[in-house]
């Protein structure tokens, strides 16, 4: 098994202060979604990523996020494995201390 490069939540706020032009996808389900999310973040759950490859660019590094790190870090072993360059938010949306938005 690779390992795949983290980002902390801390981490990932500043960068998102600073004005980072950053791809976060959230891997979490719907109706945890719709308790909030980071603004900047595409929501595609975990179940969907493999038919979601298409919409995804080899060339972009993706930030994975889910409620906890876990679900997020085996779509960055899954993405990785498939040739994709993916961080994953340690400690998820549990950990996050920024803004979030509800989901539309």
């Amino acid at each position: 098994m690779s390992e795949f490069p983290i980002i902390t939540p801390d981490e990932l706020k500043e960068k998102l202060e600073k004005g980072e032009k950053l791809n976060l996808i959230d891997v979490r389900e719907a109706d945890e979604v719709a308790e909030g999310m980071i603004p900047e973040a595409k929501h595609i759950p975990m179940g969907e990523i493999p038919e979601s490859l298409d919409q995804l660019d080899q060339n972009v590094e993706y930030i994975m996020i889910c409620r906890s790190g876990g679900r997020s870090a085996r779509v960055c072993q899954f993405l990785q494995d498939n040739g994709y360059k993916v961080v994953n938010m340690e400690g998820g949306m549990l950990n996050w201390t920024g803004v979030t938005k509800p989901k539309l």
